[in-house]
Formats: C-alpha cells, sequence, structure tokens
C-alpha cells in the first residue's frame, strides 16, 4: 500500500525523537513540564497520517471520554494543520486514509479491549497507575498484531508501582525508555518555570519528585508510613482468598460529586482479611451496588460513614434508607474527629492482610495519603490533604471505626458489670 504523505507543522523535542524509531515498547517517563503528553500526541497523529494504524488512547480509568486525552489531540490536530485529514467525532477519531483512533479504560473495559482486533498502536497516559492485572492483560492482546508498538507515558509516584517496576527497572527486550524533564523542553514556560522554582525552594523532595521524575521511597508527612512498613516487612500483602463460609462486610467513603472508595473484609479471630476494593466517581449509588453483587461474595453489613444518614439531595433519602431498600443491612459509623478515625486505624493495621491484586489500588492511595503543609511555617499540620488519595484512606477509617466502636462498647459494658458487681458473687 502506497502511504498517505501529509504535510504538517509538527515541531517536537529532540528527547522525543525515539518515538519515530522502531521498537515495540516506547516509555517516556520523569517530571512535569518536559511536554511527555503533547509529544506523543502529536507523534501519534503524524503516524497515523503515514499509513492506515487502528490506535487505542488507554488510561486505567476512564468514565467518561472527558477523562481520555481525546481533547489533547483535538487541540493537536488543529495545531498540526490536520483538520482536512482528521474527523473528529465525539468518541472516536478518524483519518482520511482510515486510520481510527479510539479510546478505554483498562480497569473497567480491559476484556472489551481483549476482543479487539488488529490494533497497531497502543498508547498509555497517566500511566504510573496501571495495576499489574491490567497490564497482564493488555500487553499479550496487544501483541497478536506482529507490528504493534506500546506507547507508555507517565509521572512516577512509588517505586513500587507495577509500571514502573515493569518499565523503568526491569524493562522488556526491545524497549526505547527514555527519562525526560523540563530541561527536554525547548517551550518550557514562563509560568512553569516560576512554579518550579517555588517548588524547589520550599520542598526539595516534593521538587525531587514533581519537576525531576524521582520515585517516592519515603513519601514526606505520610500518615501511615509505619505501618504499611510492618505489613511489608510481615508479608501482610498476598493473595488473601475470599471464604464462602463468612459474609464480606464493605466501609464506605461517600462523595456526593466526588470519588466514593468502597473497602471489602472479612472478619476472622485475630485477623481482618481485607480481599477487595472499588473506587468510582460521578456514578449512581445502584451502580456501585450491582458492582458490589458481580462479585458473588456472601454479604454482610455495609458500614457507611457518618453522612450516610443525612438526606441526598434531590431524593430527599439518605444513602442509608437507598441502600436499605435495595435489600442491604447498614450500619452508619458515628461522626468522630479524622484524628480519632486515624488512631482507629492505626489500631486494627496490625490485624489487617491485603489481598495484593483486588486491593492494589486501594493501597496505593493508602501509601500516598499524607498530611498537608503549613505554608507560612516549617512541618506538617494535623489536616490529612484531601486529594484523590484520602477517599480510599477515609474508607478505611469507617472499616477500623466499624471494627472498634462495638469493640469499646463491649469493653465499656464489662467496667460497667465490674463497678455494678456484687461483692459475693
Amino acid at each position: 500500500m502506497t502511504p498517505t504523505i501529509v504535510s504538517t507543522r509538527a515541531e517536537f523535542p529532540p528527547a522525543l525523537e525515539f518515538l519515530f524509531q522502531p521498537a515495540r515498547y516506547k516509555i517516556a517517563y520523569g517530571g512535569r513540564g518536559a511536554s511527555k503528553s503533547w509529544g506523543f500526541a502529536r507523534a501519534l497523529l503524524v503516524a497515523g497520517t503515514q499509513r492506515k494504524l487502528r490506535i487505542l488512547c488507554a488510561r486505567e480509568t476512564m468514565k467518561s471520554i472527558r477523562d481520555s486525552v481525546h481533547q489533547l489531540l483535538e487541540e493537536q490536530i488543529a495545531a498540526l494543520g490536520l483538520e482536512a485529514f482528521y474527523r473528529i467525532e465525539k468518541s472516536v477519531i478518524y483519518g482520511v486514509n482510515g486510520t481510527e483512533v479510539v479510546f478505554a479504560g483498562l480497569k473497567a473495559h480491559i476484556d472489551n479491549i481483549k476482543s479487539m482486533e488488529s490494533l497497531n498502536l497502543c498508547w498509555v497516559e497517566e500511566a504510573q497507575v496501571v495495576s499489574k492485572a491490567s497490564w497482564d492483560k493488555l500487553i499479550p492482546t496487544l501483541f497478536r498484531v506482529p507490528d504493534c508498538e506500546l506507547w507508555v507515558s507517565f509521572n512516577p509516584d512509588l517505586e513500587s508501582d507495577d509500571t514502573y517496576q515493569r518499565f523503568v527497572v526491569s524493562p522488556p527486550a526491545d524497549a526505547k525508555v527514555v527519562k525526560l524533564t523540563f530541561r527536554d523542553n525547548p517551550w518550557f514556560p514562563e509560568g512553569l518555570k516560576r512554579e518550579m522554582e517555588e517548588a524547589r525552594k520550599r520542598n526539595i523532595d516534593e521538587y525531587n519528585h514533581i519537576w525531576e521524575g524521582s520515585t517516592i521511597n519515603t513519601l514526606s508527612n505520610a500518615i501511615f508510613a509505619g505501618e504499611l512498613r510492618a505489613v511489608d516487612v510481615e508479608g501482610r500483602i498476598k493473595r488473601v482468598p475470599y471464604d464462602p463460609s463468612k459474609p464480606v462486610h464493605t466501609a464506605w467513603d461517600l462523595g456526593f460529586g466526588d470519588m466514593v472508595s468502597i473497602w471489602m473484609f472479612q472478619a476472622f479471630p485475630f485477623e481482618y482479611r481485607i480481599i477487595d476494593y472499588e473506587e468510582g466517581n460521578r456514578q449512581a449509588i445502584h451502580e456501585y451496588l450491582a458492582s458490589l453483587q458481580r462479585r458473588g461474595y456472601m454479604w454482610g453489613i455495609d458500614y457507611l460513614p457518618w453522612d450516610g444518614g443525612l438526606g441526598h439531595l434531590g431524593t430527599g433519602k439518605s444513602i442509608d434508607q437507598l441502600m436499605r431498600a435495595a435489600g442491604r443491612k447498614v450500619q452508619v459509623c458515628p461522626r468522630l474527629p479524622v484524628f480519632q478515625g486515624i488512631n482507629a486505624v492505626r489500631t486494627v493495621f496490625p490485624l489487617c492482610w491485603f489481598d495484593e491484586q483486588r486491593c492494589q489500588e486501594g493501597i496505593r492511595h493508602l501509601r500516598m495519603y499524607r498530611y498537608g503543609e503549613m505554608q507560612a511555617y516549617d512541618g506538617p499540620t494535623r489536616e490529612p490533604l484531601h486529594d484523590l488519595h484520602s477517599h480510599a484512606a477515609d474508607a478505611f477509617r469507617t472499616l477500623a471505626v466499624s471494627i472498634r466502636e462495638p469493640q469499646r462498647e463491649r469493653e465499656k459494658e464489662q467496667q460497667r458489670q465490674k463497678q455494678y458487681a456484687s461483692p459475693w458473687s
């Protein structure tokens, strides 16, 4: 087939020239401002003009097309002067030569991706959060096509993340792996440069992570660093099977218009087995319940935070009421100060075992959960940061409180019985 040659106004940083060289894996990682996403988008679009390609643009989670690189590609099509070549639709981009660009989330749609035929190129963006399970399913699917390429771009977080271990620490054969920073971006904007300099002065560890692309070994101000270090040393992150003879309880964090996080656990004498984790964003409560039901567990009690008993705007009903109407057994936990919830977590952590695959995402959030920093003074505040990691931690606080509160009541009752016991008994 004669390739379709299209003239573009494409410019690329020299550090991204490897995207035009033959390799099965093309990996770019590093810090903010390195133009990785911008460069990958341009190279992908140019490649699609040279020959007919079926391209998948993926992320670990993608609830809607807004979560994808669709908008970025649309902007780069205009910047490259390729409006006559590419036709942009709501969820697909087509080239006049038959090139097709589709979008998907790996976590929710990996089985659909496995059924896709003849993918020639897959770009996984923000790949630091992609789970081992997703990679293990995606990679064999892609390389059923002999000349398929996998492009991966990400800013590293934890050194233990599967993506970092898989592509940087022990990269596969036929891989080009390049680390990029703002120094590799000839068009690094002045505004970002000022932000970068401020970050360097404020906190050198955070600067190295965000701007230099260094991994986090010990996260600054991590709230559960000691507890998770003990979990690692004692080998309590492993395969933890579901025991069908025991009910599975859930512990929730409810975000109205925000992320919802759910831990699933089974209680045994002297230990708690954390067997599963679920999170989502902008979904109705019945969608979470349907997702739980598909797991096939024998369900116990759904533990909700205190706001699960509040009336929900629009319906007037609380999440508690909606879940009970769906046949669930629900208990709303008392409202406690955050520090008390954190102390409850510290108490139950030594008794917890985590399933390494099903809980991977949740464990990662727990490792990243940390205190915020004072702006005017040195040192951490006692308030945790509210970010994408805090929801899983808040759900785990619900879990800990659900375990600790009944125990506290039993201890109080025992004290009352001792106090009023007959001296002759």
